[in-house]
Protein backbone atom coordinates (compact mmCIF):
# COMPACT_ATOMS: atom_id res chain seq x y z
CA UNK A 1 0.00 0.00 0.00
CA UNK A 2 1.43 3.24 -1.19
CA UNK A 3 2.69 5.53 1.87
CA UNK A 4 1.75 9.38 1.72
CA UNK A 5 4.79 10.53 1.42
CA UNK A 6 5.13 13.23 4.43
CA UNK A 7 4.65 10.28 6.15
CA UNK A 8 7.46 8.81 4.78
CA UNK A 9 9.58 11.52 5.30
CA UNK A 10 8.67 12.03 8.27
CA UNK A 11 9.11 8.46 9.24
CA UNK A 12 12.88 8.18 7.72
CA UNK A 13 13.31 11.17 9.54
CA UNK A 14 12.46 9.62 12.81
CA UNK A 15 14.29 6.51 12.42
CA UNK A 16 17.34 7.88 10.49
CA UNK A 17 18.18 11.22 11.27
CA UNK A 18 16.95 10.92 15.14
CA UNK A 19 17.76 7.67 16.35
CA UNK A 20 20.31 6.21 13.62
CA UNK A 21 18.96 2.46 14.29
CA UNK A 22 21.23 -0.07 14.18
CA UNK A 23 21.41 -3.52 13.27
CA UNK A 24 19.99 -5.71 16.70
CA UNK A 25 18.96 -2.67 18.41
CA UNK A 26 15.53 -3.52 20.00
CA UNK A 27 14.05 0.12 19.87
CA UNK A 28 10.81 0.32 22.08
CA UNK A 29 7.90 2.45 20.42
CA UNK A 30 5.19 3.88 22.85
CA UNK A 31 2.52 5.45 20.65
CA UNK A 32 -1.31 5.85 20.31
CA UNK A 33 -3.74 4.43 17.81
CA UNK A 34 -4.30 6.93 15.53
CA UNK A 35 -0.77 6.96 14.44
CA UNK A 36 -0.50 3.61 12.71
CA UNK A 37 0.07 5.06 9.46
CA UNK A 38 3.82 6.27 10.53
CA UNK A 39 3.74 3.59 13.02
CA UNK A 40 3.57 0.95 10.46
CA UNK A 41 6.05 2.81 8.16
CA UNK A 42 8.68 2.91 11.37
CA UNK A 43 8.48 -0.64 11.77
CA UNK A 44 9.62 -1.37 7.98
CA UNK A 45 12.89 0.98 8.40
CA UNK A 46 13.64 -0.28 11.56
CA UNK A 47 12.99 -3.74 9.98
CA UNK A 48 15.37 -2.69 7.23
CA UNK A 49 18.09 -1.85 9.10
CA UNK A 50 18.29 -5.31 10.55
CA UNK A 51 16.61 -4.37 14.27
CA UNK A 52 13.33 -4.79 16.49
CA UNK A 53 10.60 -2.41 16.44
CA UNK A 54 8.76 -3.20 20.49
CA UNK A 55 5.75 -1.87 19.55
CA UNK A 56 3.79 -0.93 23.13
CA UNK A 57 0.37 0.38 21.83
CA UNK A 58 -2.32 2.08 24.72
CA UNK A 59 -4.69 4.68 25.12
CA UNK A 60 -2.44 6.84 27.37
CA UNK A 61 0.88 6.15 26.66
CA UNK A 62 2.97 3.36 27.60
CA UNK A 63 4.03 2.75 30.44
CA UNK A 64 1.12 4.99 31.62
CA UNK A 65 -2.37 2.95 31.74
CA UNK A 66 -4.56 5.83 33.01
CA UNK A 67 -7.71 2.67 33.26
CA UNK A 68 -5.89 0.94 35.24
CA UNK A 69 -4.41 3.50 37.59
CA UNK A 70 -7.74 4.78 37.86
CA UNK A 71 -8.66 1.39 40.17
CA UNK A 72 -5.31 -0.91 40.42
CA UNK A 73 -4.15 -0.53 44.36
CA UNK A 74 -2.26 2.13 45.18
CA UNK A 75 0.97 0.39 45.92
CA UNK A 76 0.92 -0.96 42.33
CA UNK A 77 0.26 2.41 40.77
CA UNK A 78 3.23 3.69 42.41
CA UNK A 79 5.53 1.11 40.47
CA UNK A 80 6.59 -0.74 37.55
CA UNK A 81 6.00 -4.15 36.93
CA UNK A 82 8.93 -6.35 36.43
CA UNK A 83 8.47 -6.64 32.57
CA UNK A 84 8.11 -3.32 32.07
CA UNK A 85 10.97 -2.42 34.02
CA UNK A 86 13.10 -4.72 32.22
CA UNK A 87 11.85 -3.36 29.08
CA UNK A 88 13.24 0.13 30.33
CA UNK A 89 16.52 -0.96 31.31
CA UNK A 90 17.33 -2.68 28.15
CA UNK A 91 15.85 -0.66 25.10
CA UNK A 92 18.56 0.50 23.10
CA UNK A 93 16.34 3.44 21.99
CA UNK A 94 12.77 4.86 22.30
CA UNK A 95 10.45 7.13 20.94
CA UNK A 96 7.64 8.59 22.30
CA UNK A 97 5.14 9.16 19.78
CA UNK A 98 1.85 10.98 20.95
CA UNK A 99 -1.45 10.64 18.80
CA UNK A 100 -4.41 11.43 21.02
CA UNK A 101 -8.02 10.89 20.53
CA UNK A 102 -8.24 13.23 23.18
CA UNK A 103 -5.84 16.05 24.93
CA UNK A 104 -7.27 15.68 27.95
CA UNK A 105 -6.83 12.18 28.77
CA UNK A 106 -8.41 8.62 28.79
CA UNK A 107 -9.34 8.79 32.70
CA UNK A 108 -9.77 11.18 35.46
CA UNK A 109 -7.45 10.51 37.66
CA UNK A 110 -7.25 12.47 41.23
CA UNK A 111 -4.43 14.45 41.99
CA UNK A 112 -2.87 11.83 44.64
CA UNK A 113 -3.46 9.14 41.62
CA UNK A 114 -1.45 11.32 39.26
CA UNK A 115 1.45 11.79 41.84
CA UNK A 116 1.42 8.19 41.99
CA UNK A 117 1.83 7.47 37.86
CA UNK A 118 4.47 10.22 37.95
CA UNK A 119 6.29 7.81 40.14
CA UNK A 120 6.06 4.95 38.71
CA UNK A 121 6.91 5.82 35.65
CA UNK A 122 9.84 7.99 36.68
CA UNK A 123 12.54 4.52 36.35
CA UNK A 124 11.48 4.40 32.31
CA UNK A 125 12.27 8.15 31.94
CA UNK A 126 15.88 7.36 33.70
CA UNK A 127 17.82 6.31 31.13
CA UNK A 128 16.37 8.77 28.41
CA UNK A 129 17.23 12.07 31.03
CA UNK A 130 20.15 10.89 31.37
CA UNK A 131 21.01 10.55 27.68
CA UNK A 132 22.20 6.99 28.01
CA UNK A 133 20.41 6.04 25.09
CA UNK A 134 19.11 7.98 21.79
CA UNK A 135 15.44 8.82 21.96
CA UNK A 136 12.66 10.97 20.54
CA UNK A 137 9.67 12.44 20.98
CA UNK A 138 7.21 13.27 18.84
CA UNK A 139 3.58 13.27 17.51
CA UNK A 140 1.71 12.49 14.63
CA UNK A 141 -1.30 14.87 13.53
CA UNK A 142 -4.76 13.83 14.80
CA UNK A 143 -7.78 15.55 14.84
CA UNK A 144 -7.41 16.21 18.72
CA UNK A 145 -4.28 18.00 17.90
CA UNK A 146 -5.44 20.40 15.13
CA UNK A 147 -8.58 21.04 16.92
CA UNK A 148 -6.20 22.02 20.34
CA UNK A 149 -4.73 24.27 17.43
CA UNK A 150 -7.82 25.87 16.51
CA UNK A 151 -7.77 24.62 12.72
CA UNK A 152 -8.96 22.09 10.37
CA UNK A 153 -7.29 18.70 10.12
CA UNK A 154 -5.62 19.53 6.98
CA UNK A 155 -4.43 23.29 8.02
CA UNK A 156 -2.71 21.47 10.91
CA UNK A 157 -1.05 18.73 8.85
CA UNK A 158 0.83 21.66 6.44
CA UNK A 159 1.40 23.22 10.32
CA UNK A 160 2.72 20.18 11.01
CA UNK A 161 5.09 19.07 8.49
CA UNK A 162 6.27 22.59 7.77
CA UNK A 163 7.62 22.50 11.19
CA UNK A 164 9.13 19.10 11.01
CA UNK A 165 10.04 18.26 7.57
CA UNK A 166 13.06 20.79 7.65
CA UNK A 167 16.67 21.13 6.45
CA UNK A 168 18.39 20.19 9.75
CA UNK A 169 21.52 20.46 8.99
CA UNK A 170 21.14 23.90 8.13
CA UNK A 171 18.57 24.87 11.21
CA UNK A 172 22.11 23.06 13.61
CA UNK A 173 24.59 25.19 12.02
CA UNK A 174 22.16 28.57 12.39
CA UNK A 175 21.11 27.74 16.13
CA UNK A 176 24.75 26.90 16.87
CA UNK A 177 25.84 30.62 15.77
CA UNK A 178 23.20 31.85 18.13
CA UNK A 179 24.30 29.35 20.68
CA UNK A 180 28.08 30.35 20.30
CA UNK A 181 26.67 33.53 21.97
CA UNK A 182 25.25 33.00 24.50
CA UNK A 183 27.43 30.21 25.65
CA UNK A 184 29.91 33.70 25.97
CA UNK A 185 27.78 35.04 28.42
CA UNK A 186 27.04 34.61 32.10
CA UNK A 187 23.74 36.77 32.57
CA UNK A 188 20.63 36.34 30.00
CA UNK A 189 17.71 38.86 31.24
CA UNK A 190 14.39 38.45 29.64
CA UNK A 191 11.97 41.87 29.41
CA UNK A 192 8.53 41.86 28.13
CA UNK A 193 5.07 42.58 29.49
CA UNK A 194 4.80 41.96 32.92
CA UNK A 195 8.63 40.51 33.01
CA UNK A 196 12.05 41.31 33.98
CA UNK A 197 13.78 38.24 34.71
CA UNK A 198 17.44 37.52 34.89
CA UNK A 199 19.22 34.48 34.87
CA UNK A 200 22.86 33.02 35.45
CA UNK A 201 24.21 30.46 33.01
CA UNK A 202 27.75 30.85 33.82
CA UNK A 203 29.96 27.84 33.39
CA UNK A 204 26.69 26.27 31.93
CA UNK A 205 27.11 25.37 28.15
CA UNK A 206 23.68 25.07 26.37
CA UNK A 207 23.05 22.13 23.84
CA UNK A 208 21.24 22.67 20.51
CA UNK A 209 17.75 20.38 19.76
CA UNK A 210 18.96 20.27 15.86
CA UNK A 211 15.99 17.49 15.15
CA UNK A 212 17.12 14.23 16.96
CA UNK A 213 15.57 14.21 20.69
CA UNK A 214 12.51 16.56 19.88
CA UNK A 215 10.90 16.53 16.95
CA UNK A 216 10.04 19.11 15.88
CA UNK A 217 13.44 20.51 17.14
CA UNK A 218 14.46 24.00 17.07
CA UNK A 219 15.55 25.73 19.75
CA UNK A 220 18.97 26.03 22.10
CA UNK A 221 19.00 25.55 26.00
CA UNK A 222 20.43 25.53 29.34
CA UNK A 223 20.11 24.63 32.88
CA UNK A 224 20.57 27.70 34.53
CA UNK A 225 22.92 28.22 38.22
CA UNK A 226 20.15 27.27 40.25
CA UNK A 227 19.62 29.58 42.59
CA UNK A 228 20.09 32.51 40.20
CA UNK A 229 16.55 33.43 38.76
CA UNK A 230 15.60 36.79 40.28
CA UNK A 231 12.50 38.94 39.39
CA UNK A 232 9.04 38.55 37.51
CA UNK A 233 7.87 36.86 34.52
CA UNK A 234 4.05 36.34 32.79
CA UNK A 235 4.13 33.41 30.51
CA UNK A 236 1.29 34.41 28.21
CA UNK A 237 1.03 31.14 26.06
CA UNK A 238 -1.63 29.05 27.31
CA UNK A 239 -0.39 25.54 28.71
CA UNK A 240 -1.66 22.46 30.34
CA UNK A 241 -0.80 20.10 33.15
CA UNK A 242 -1.89 16.69 33.20
CA UNK A 243 -5.23 17.60 31.05
CA UNK A 244 -5.78 20.85 33.67
CA UNK A 245 -5.67 23.99 31.66
CA UNK A 246 -3.98 26.56 33.00
CA UNK A 247 -3.28 30.42 31.40
CA UNK A 248 -1.13 33.30 32.14
CA UNK A 249 0.99 32.50 34.61
CA UNK A 250 3.10 35.22 36.64
CA UNK A 251 5.71 34.11 39.12
CA UNK A 252 7.96 35.50 41.15
CA UNK A 253 11.83 34.45 41.75
CA UNK A 254 13.88 35.40 44.50
CA UNK A 255 17.13 33.53 44.90
CA UNK A 256 15.82 31.01 42.27
CA UNK A 257 12.70 30.01 43.57
CA UNK A 258 9.50 31.06 42.43
CA UNK A 259 8.40 32.32 45.97
CA UNK A 260 4.71 33.75 44.52
CA UNK A 261 2.50 31.86 41.57
CA UNK A 262 -0.46 32.95 39.84
CA UNK A 263 -2.50 32.27 36.76
CA UNK A 264 -5.57 34.32 35.11
CA UNK A 265 -6.73 30.26 34.61
CA UNK A 266 -6.00 26.79 36.60
CA UNK A 267 -4.37 28.69 39.30
CA UNK A 268 -5.07 25.38 41.11
CA UNK A 269 -3.66 23.59 39.02
CA UNK A 270 -0.28 25.38 38.99
CA UNK A 271 -0.12 25.18 42.65
CA UNK A 272 -0.49 21.49 42.75
CA UNK A 273 2.19 21.05 40.42
CA UNK A 274 4.51 23.39 42.01
CA UNK A 275 3.69 21.68 45.04
CA UNK A 276 5.14 18.49 43.66
CA UNK A 277 7.99 18.86 45.99
CA UNK A 278 10.75 20.60 46.90
CA UNK A 279 12.77 21.07 43.38
CA UNK A 280 9.67 21.72 41.75
CA UNK A 281 9.96 25.91 42.18
CA UNK A 282 13.20 26.19 40.86
CA UNK A 283 13.80 26.55 37.19
CA UNK A 284 15.04 23.78 35.25
CA UNK A 285 15.89 24.99 31.90
CA UNK A 286 16.26 27.72 29.86
CA UNK A 287 15.55 27.59 26.66
CA UNK A 288 15.24 30.01 22.92
CA UNK A 289 12.55 28.69 20.23
CA UNK A 290 14.10 28.93 16.97
CA UNK A 291 11.52 26.96 14.69
CA UNK A 292 10.93 29.42 12.05
CA UNK A 293 8.35 26.89 10.78
CA UNK A 294 6.13 27.52 13.92
CA UNK A 295 4.52 30.82 13.33
CA UNK A 296 1.61 30.86 15.57
CA UNK A 297 1.11 28.95 19.21
CA UNK A 298 -1.04 25.30 18.57
CA UNK A 299 -1.65 24.91 22.66
CA UNK A 300 0.98 21.89 21.95
CA UNK A 301 4.42 22.30 24.11
CA UNK A 302 6.07 20.25 22.01
CA UNK A 303 5.17 22.83 18.84
CA UNK A 304 4.60 26.07 21.12
CA UNK A 305 8.35 26.00 23.32
CA UNK A 306 9.79 26.13 19.45
CA UNK A 307 8.33 29.06 17.45
CA UNK A 308 11.09 31.25 16.45
CA UNK A 309 10.92 34.83 18.84
CA UNK A 310 9.66 33.42 22.12
CA UNK A 311 11.35 31.40 25.21
CA UNK A 312 10.42 28.45 27.12
CA UNK A 313 11.38 27.41 30.84
CA UNK A 314 10.95 24.54 32.45
CA UNK A 315 9.77 24.44 36.48
CA UNK A 316 11.24 21.50 38.22
CA UNK A 317 13.79 18.91 36.84
CA UNK A 318 17.21 19.63 34.87
CA UNK A 319 19.72 18.01 32.25
CA UNK A 320 21.87 16.69 34.68
CA UNK A 321 24.45 16.29 30.49
CA UNK A 322 24.41 19.93 31.04
CA UNK A 323 25.09 21.01 34.26
CA UNK A 324 21.84 20.91 35.87
CA UNK A 325 21.30 20.11 39.33
CA UNK A 326 17.81 20.34 40.21
CA UNK A 327 16.14 17.04 41.15
CA UNK A 328 11.93 17.61 40.72
CA UNK A 329 9.78 15.01 39.68
CA UNK A 330 8.27 17.97 37.47
CA UNK A 331 9.33 18.56 34.39
CA UNK A 332 6.64 21.79 33.09
CA UNK A 333 7.57 23.63 30.16
CA UNK A 334 6.42 27.50 30.04
CA UNK A 335 6.69 29.44 27.31
CA UNK A 336 6.82 33.84 26.80
CA UNK A 337 6.50 35.03 23.74
CA UNK A 338 8.71 38.09 22.70
CA UNK A 339 7.59 39.17 19.46
CA UNK A 340 5.90 42.36 20.78
CA UNK A 341 7.76 44.52 22.31
CA UNK A 342 10.10 41.75 24.10
CA UNK A 343 13.88 41.75 24.09
CA UNK A 344 16.78 39.72 25.38
CA UNK A 345 19.98 40.19 26.86
CA UNK A 346 23.19 39.02 27.34
CA UNK A 347 25.02 40.45 30.26
CA UNK A 348 23.50 44.03 29.05
CA UNK A 349 23.53 43.67 25.10
CA UNK A 350 20.28 43.31 23.49
CA UNK A 351 20.42 40.22 21.47
CA UNK A 352 16.78 40.17 20.45
CA UNK A 353 14.47 42.33 19.98
CA UNK A 354 10.85 42.26 18.89
CA UNK A 355 11.50 37.98 18.47
CA UNK A 356 14.38 39.17 15.69
CA UNK A 357 18.16 38.83 16.14
CA UNK A 358 20.63 41.58 16.43
CA UNK A 359 23.63 39.37 16.51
Amino acid sequence: MAVEPRVAEYAELLVGRCLDVQPGWQVLIRSQPAARPVLEEMMRLIAGRGAFPLLRLNYSLWPTDEPWAETAPAELVGELSEIDLFASEHMDARVTMEAPDNTRGVSALSPERRALVRKGSAPFFRRTMGHEIPWVSCQFPTPALAQEAGMSVAEFERFFYGAVLRDWDAEEERMNRLLARFDAADIVRVVGEDTDLTLSIAERDGEVDEGKVNMPGGEFFFAPVEDSAEGTILFDLPTDFEGGAVDRIRLRFSKGRAEEARAERGEETLLAALSIDDGARFVGELGIGCNEGITQPARNILFDEKMAGTIHMAMGASYPHIGGKNKSGLHWDLVKDLRNGGRIELDGEIVQENGTWLI
